[in-house]
């Protein structure tokens, strides 16, 4: 009897063991509801999406993100995606899995998270679509970015102000560069440069020698590449340009681009004497120096420090169960309604004032532009 009654006392022992463990991994390691197939939400965890650290844009924007949601507190798991579409929506899911309270996402291609965002939504996580809006998914909860209608107006008002275009008669030449079709912004950059320049053009002030049609398809580039802008610009050259024709402006909707188009031109033999009115966004370090070399005319200024906040602020918020801050609820509809949306504003940096804008407000330091 007592050979049995302690194999029945082992036995409920263990018995008693295996619940207590399957109690510990079904329990709550945050406050909130439970993710799809995964551990519960932790609402002092935040996922973050970036498309890539190739270029200084979003390598900066992450680390800025990190940093100011690190220093309220939060767990945060950062991932960047090389540019692979397959990749950003497979570290999505894993920080569904893995428990995130929030999701902040810079998508690669604003059409192609449907799908991994439907597991956010029915595990009643956050989806804060971070400078790209997500496209054709109900999942996104709120929108931050920079006035991107407001970026492209004033690349083109740069161009319309600098060729005097209101006074003089031209013809001059002008070609145009924006990004890639599948990132909405492009919309905005795109269409808003074209509200001030699509008039200079039917003028005939403004002409288009490479024969490029006035379109967005027309003048994209791929995954906002620096090589295919420059490939495509080193073509337009050798085709419209080799026979002593004057390239007046070019219209480019950001730095990555404008490095290629400017990368062809000092190939072809361009100095800072001759060259075109180029534009661009996002001050990245070789555009800086490019416009100090008189190699790039501008670029619209997106303080990324000031986007980074204002994130962490939307998520403070939201885990909090409290409505974020917001200033545009007309103007951003993302196939499924209009997503709330905070606008951060840019502002236009040249060779006048980029130490007033860049230097004195501490996003750069003077030896940094050496």
């Amino acid at each position: 009897m007592k050979k049995i009654y302690k194999k029945v006392t082992a036995v409920l022992i263990v018995l008693t063991m295996m619940f207590s463990l399957a109690a510990c991994t079904s329990g709550d390691s945050g406050s909130g509801g439970s993710s799809s197939g995964g551990s519960k939400k932790d609402n002092k965890k935040v996922g973050i999406a970036m498309p890539t650290k190739d270029l200084q844009r979003w390598s900066e924007d992450g680390a800025y993100m990190k940093e100011a949601m690190e220093k309220a507190g939060y767990t945060v798991d950062i991932q960047y995606a090389n540019n692979d579409i397959g990749v950003q929506a497979s570290q999505i899911e894993n920080m569904i899995t893995g428990g995130c309270g929030t999701l902040v996402i810079a998508s690669i291609d604003g059409g192609a998270l449907s799908e991994v965002l439907e597991k956010a939504k029915a595990a009643d996580i956050a989806v804060i679509a971070y400078d790209r809006l997500i496209m054709n998914t109900d999942a996104v909860t709120y929108y931050a970015t920079f006035d991107n209608e407001k970026i492209g107006i004033m690349q083109g008002q740069y161009i319309a102000d600098k060729l005097d275009l209101e006074n003089q008669a031209g013809p001059f030449n002008i070609e145009l560069f924006t990004g890639p079709t599948d990132d909405n912004n492009v919309n905005f950059y795109f269409g808003g440069a074209m509200s001030v320049l699509q008039k200079y053009i039917d003028e005939g002030k403004l002409v288009i020698k490479s024969g490029t049609e006035v379109s967005l398809a027309a003048c994209a580039t791929p995954n906002w590449s620096t090589e295919e802008a420059q490939k495509r610009m080193e073509n337009i050259i050798t085709k419209s340009y080799t026979g002593g024709e004057k390239l007046d402006a070019v219209l480019s909707s950001n730095d990555s681009v404008a490095n290629g188009i400017t990368n062809a031109l000092v190939a072809a033999g361009y100095t800072a004497e001759d060259f075109p009115i180029i534009t661009g966004q996002d001050c990245e370090i070789t555009s800086v120096r490019n416009m100090i070399k008189g190699l790039q005319a501008m670029s619209v200024f997106v303080d990324t420090r000031e986007l980074a906040n204002v994130t962490a602020d939307m998520v403070e918020a939201i885990m909090k169960g409290e409505e974020p801050e917001i200033n545009n609820t007309e103007d951003y509809d993302n196939g499924t309604g209009i997503i709330p949306t905070y606008l951060c504003e840019p502002q236009v940096a040249d060779i006048d004032n980029y130490k007033e804008v860049l230097i004195d407000s501490g996003y750069y330091t003077e030896d940094r532009l050496k």
